[in-house]
């Protein structure tokens, strides 16, 4: 029998001017996507901000609740899921990942990416992602399906309205106590 486990969908506002431009748009209390393998989010992945301070040099990250962007931001406010997945789907997950990380320098963040899912048209080109698209384009790659829609249209918002993901905290983040 095959052992549960969880990953982990944190979603962040953290009142940036870009987090507000796309929340005028989308009106979701959320605008920004990572994926941990524990719930303690000491391996969350996701593409962003490589430097806090530089809203426009972006791509693959790994982020950390504690510092860099996030402790920019102390009043950022989170929502934090958990999806049960098995032991094959996040030995798979984990497989995808290290492409990412391995190739970290060539992945660039997907701005048109962005302007797509306004437009509704998926924009997607090689080694670039927005954060929603790749958590979801790790999750696609190994077999888990929540949406019936491409990695290039899943937004921060599709995973609060999936009903695989079980509610964890939501609070700011600065305050969220690691079990």
């Amino acid at each position: 029998m095959a052992e549960d486990c969880s990953v982990y969908i944190l979603l962040t506002n953290t009142g940036t001017l870009f987090t507000r431009l796309i929340q005028g748009y989308t009106r979701a209390p959320y605008n920004h996507a990572s994926i941990s393998f524990n719930r303690e989010l000491s391996e969350l992945y996701s593409f962003g901000r490589k430097h806090p301070n530089n809203p426009l040099n972006g791509g693959f990250v790994r982020e950390d609740i504690k510092t860099g962007t996030f402790s920019k931001y102390p009043d950022t406010t989170c929502v934090l899921y958990e999806l049960k997945v098995s032991e094959r789907e996040v030995e798979k997950m984990k497989r995808v990942l290290h492409i990412f990380i391995r190739s970290r320098q060539k992945y660039l963040y997907n701005i048109l990416g962005v302007i797509g899912i306004a437009l509704k048209e998926p924009v997607e080109f090689s080694n670039s992602y927005f954060c929603s698209q790749f958590v979801a384009e790790i999750l696609d790659r190994s077999g888990i399906k929540l949406w019936n829609k491409l990695p290039a249209l899943v937004t921060p918002d599709d995973f609060r309205q999936s009903d695989r993901l079980q509610l964890i905290y939501e609070g700011k983040l600065s305050e969220y106590n690691t079990p």
